[in-house]
């Protein structure tokens, strides 16, 4: 278990949420194959859970220095050299990715003014692999049900996830 400072901003998603998410991954993904991009990665629990489940190829995005810094302790703490952790702002980074992946994670905050503009930027880019998923993790004010790529909301309380894939895009 991973204990971020006390001084820290990040809301790490809840346990079950996590828990809920990782079996949604799990019956779709091979974890091996997963190149994941994890973003506003806060305290990187994402990032540490899909690197423990086999992933080995993961960049860690968050902005804060505190909470970057963490991330890099822990990961190198636990070992998982397969977490490349980037600081920067995620939005300058997105416009900026030159590379895909299968699997990308946002946890923005919820209050995040642009937040609609996540799964837009990555559908413009063509940041995610055809076979890939987009979750943005999200409250419940928002809703992305009708953006082109979106493919299903969870609801875990007021944690919400929303899926997003490339078919719609593949079929161009």
């Amino acid at each position: 278990m991973i204990h971020p400072p006390k001084n820290f901003k990040a809301r790490p998603t809840t346990d079950f949420a996590k828990e809920s998410l990782f079996n949604i991954i799990n019956n779709n993904f091979d974890y091996t194959d997963i190149k994941a991009l994890d973003l506003f990665s806060g305290t990187g629990s994402i990032s540490y859970e899909l690197a423990s489940r086999g992933s080995s190829d993961i960049v860690s995005v968050e902005l804060n220095y505190n909470h970057f810094a963490f991330i890099k302790k822990t990961a190198a703490e636990l070992k998982f050299s397969q977490i490349k952790t980037v600081r920067a702002d995620v939005f300058k980074f997105l416009k900026t990715c030159n590379r895909t992946f299968n699997l990308i994670f946002a946890d923005p905050p919820y209050d995040l003014g642009n937040i609609e503009a996540i799964p837009d930027i990555i559908f413009e880019k063509k940041l995610l692999d055809n076979d890939g998923w987009l979750i943005v993790e999200h409250g419940s004010r928002t809703d992305f049900s009708k953006h082109e790529n979106f493919k299903e909301q969870r609801d875990y309380g007021s944690v919400n996830f929303s899926i997003f894939d490339c078919l719609k895009n593949s079929k161009n």
